[in-house]
């Protein structure tokens, strides 16, 4: 008969785990049967001073953040105590990470441009929310089976640290990410590895945003001029530690609680009120004193969890099976409300605040053959967005005139792609390359690309 596979407040834990500067990352399996993952603080780092609060502070941070709209996080369903141990609880698979995916090979140009573009969009969004990642790394760059690139750790090196980054430090970690990506491709497309080499240069001196603007500007060198998460979500599907034995290595072994009453969450503080404070179902209450009543939310969070008398049972006093399968109901059916309400939530911000009209890339064409005299040549544009409503701004440009043919374009939730055409009539003798560039102006970032024509009479 084999063990059943041991579990901490719900999740349900597999034996891929990994060690990290934090502690222990283990792939985990959610209470609704998702890709999850758990990390359990190293002992000596969560019990410093201060530095249990700092994390619930980051954590509930991020959860104000992804409610609001950003998607560029790993999504922290939960910290909890279970004793000694702390552990962080994440809605989102963790594996691979960047790190884990380089060490199956070299990604594709597409792919490399296309964490560096997600990472940097979502690092600039923390920067305009006010906060930043503090520890930018393969390590922390977790690439999904689609090859989406989401950020993990946020803020947690800093919690342990006792300090805020500046956005620069933000910043030098996506340039060394870049460089080592530039390294990743080798020789054989040298044009991306220069791309990716200047990208890391303007990111030190002009910022992310001008260094994210000169990859999408610029993928043109990249091969098939394109950006694209096509390897890289092939690539992450082979490294997944959950279709391998263990990608990374197995870690030490990993020993949760037996006795699942001894968890408490560190998330959900109590209201402050004159009755009694309840630290969970089956769990002793007590009057809060003076003191009680003055201390600050982290104040209290860090009693509950520290409190003998509120998180763990006295020698000889084992609660009964009948109890603690009691507390295990109920700590895995709060977990499940809340992963389901924070879906509602987001839901409804993601329906009644729909995301900003973006534009995910731009492709003009012209014909390839000669024109001959008095041609009326057609160039095409096929502009494609994020499926968002809005007005697109664009400007035709034609390299034998200084005229600008400007235009707008509404576009449509229910639609990504668009059509801009130009219609250029050229006369006279003349033998002549004839480039008609198109740049779209809003919505920023301003994106423009050519295509190039033969005309001789």
């Amino acid at each position: 008969m084999t063990n059943p596979s041991p579990d901490i407040a719900g999740f349900r834990l597999t034996e891929h785990t990994w060690m990290t500067e934090l502690g222990n990352w283990i792939d985990a399996i959610s209470p609704d049967g998702r890709r999850a993952g758990a990390l359990l603080f190293d002992p000596g780092l969560i019990g410093l001073p201060g530095v249990r609060e700092r994390v619930v502070q980051a954590v509930m941070t991020d959860q104000r953040l992804v409610l609001a709209g950003l998607t560029g996080l790993i999504p922290v369903a939960d910290v909890v105590a279970a004793g000694e141990q702390v552990w962080l609880l994440t809605a989102q698979a963790v594996s691979p990470t960047l790190a884990g995916v380089l060490g199956g090979g070299p990604i594709d140009p597409g792919g490399a441009a296309s964490v560096l573009v997600e990472t940097a969009q979502t690092l600039l969004a923390l920067h305009a929310a006010g906060v930043t990642h503090g520890s930018v790394h393969p390590g922390t760059v977790v690439v999904t089976a689609e090859g989406v690139s989401l950020l993990s750790e946020r803020g947690l090196s800093d919690a342990i640290r006792g300090e805020i980054s500046p956005r620069e430090r933000d910043a030098a970690g996506w340039a060394a990410l870049a460089r080592g990506l530039a390294a990743s491709c080798g020789s054989g497309s040298p044009q991306a590895v220069e791309l990716f080499g200047r990208a890391a240069a303007t990111a030190g001196t002009l910022g992310l945003g001008t260094a994210r603007d000169l990859l999408v500007n610029e993928r043109r060198l990249l091969p098939g001029g394109r950006i694209s998460r096509d390897g890289l979500a092939l690539a992450a599907r082979g490294r997944s530690a959950f279709a391998q034995s263990s990608p990374f290595g197995r870690g030490p072994a990993v020993t949760p609680p037996r006795d699942e009453g001894d968890i408490v969450t560190l998330l959900r503080v109590p209201a402050r009120s004159a009755g009694p404070l309840h630290f969970g179902p089956g769990v002793g209450t007590q009057e809060p004193g003076p003191q009680e009543q003055s201390a600050t939310p982290a104040e209290r969070i860090w009693r509950a969890g520290r409190d003998g008398s509120s998180t763990t049972h006295r020698p000889g006093k084992r609660p009964g099976r009948a109890v603690r399968a009691r507390r295990r109901r109920t700590v895995l059916a709060g977990v499940v409300f809340a992963v389901i309400m924070a879906g509602a939530i987001l839901a409804w911000f993601r329906l009644g605040s729909e995301p900003a009209l973006a534009i995910e890339s731009v492709n003009v064409v012209a014909p390839k053959k000669t024109q001959g005299c008095g041609s009326a040549v057609q160039v095409t544009a096929t502009v494609v967005t994020n499926g968002s409503a809005g007005e697109i701004a664009y400007e035709w440009r034609k390299n034998t005139d200084k005229e600008v043919v400007r235009g707008t374009l509404r576009t449509k939730s229910d639609q990504t792609s668009y059509t801009v055409p130009l219609r250029w009539t050229l006369q006279g003798r003349s033998n002549v390359k004839a480039t008609a560039t198109l740049r779209i102006t809003a919505p920023a970032p301003a994106i423009t690309d050519k295509a190039s024509f033969t005309y001789k009479c």
